[in-house]
């Protein structure tokens, strides 16, 4: 895959410019909507990670590409009637926003469980994520449970055609990571995981970059 190369050049480029370690950046493949098999070639030409927004159109990847031993993160949008699949079926899940979810998670599995909170940032309609001012309380509801393990925040700034103007929304996710001593950030997509990379993004999620347009 070109596409691939490219993708792994560009975030090996910015991370030498802001003097970190290319390979503490993980890239996780959104595969939203990509068959199967583009999935497995993707696979074969060293990706180990994918992300899905939706349980039900995960379901049918996993079982069919179960062979590959891939790391899979659930990205989307949690509704609570389908947190105990999603605990069971994810390695990762990047959005956890509310009490609610973080308890039908932890109450749904035993396996260890790597939490992302999803923080929102900005006051844009229709958008996922806890609030700043609800966070003590949600980092104190996921610790409640053996099973998961809270590794860091995740956002989905607004999609500015300017990276640079996305930097702010990157560094006050970076400044909270900090505050709070958590080491994962997940932030970044196709269009701005550069500058994501340069402000301390340890996760860049891609999908258009690698696969296209979503058809």
């Amino acid at each position: 895959m070109e596409a691939l190369r490219d993708i792994q050049q560009r975030i090996y480029n910015a991370a030498i410019r802001s003097n970190r370690d290319p390979q503490s950046i993980k890239l996780i493949a959104v595969t939203k909507t990509v068959p199967v098999d583009r999935i497995r070639e993707a696979a074969q030409c060293g990706i180990t990670d994918v992300g899905e927004n939706r349980l039900q159109e995960a379901t049918p990847k996993q079982e069919r590409l179960k062979d590959l031993g891939l790391t899979w993160h659930f990205i989307g949008h949690i509704q609570t009637n389908k947190a105990k699949k999603v605990a069971e079926q994810f390695d990762w899940v990047h959005s956890v926003d509310r009490i609610d979810v973080a308890g039908k998670l932890g109450t749904s599995t035993a396996k260890p469980l790597s939490i992302l909170i999803e923080v929102k940032l900005h006051d844009e309609p229709n958008k996922s994520g806890a609030d700043v001012s609800e966070l003590p309380a949600l980092i104190a509801a996921i610790r409640r449970f053996d099973a998961l393990k809270l590794k860091g925040f995740m956002s989905v700034p607004p999609f500015l055609e300017n990276p640079e103007e996305v930097r702010p929304y990157f560094r006050r996710l970076r400044d909270l990571a900090v505050q709070y001593e958590l080491p994962e950030l997940s932030m970044g997509m196709t269009n701005d995981f550069e500058v994501a990379i340069e402000e301390g993004a340890t996760m860049v999620r891609i999908g258009t970059g690698l696969f296209g347009k979503r058809q």
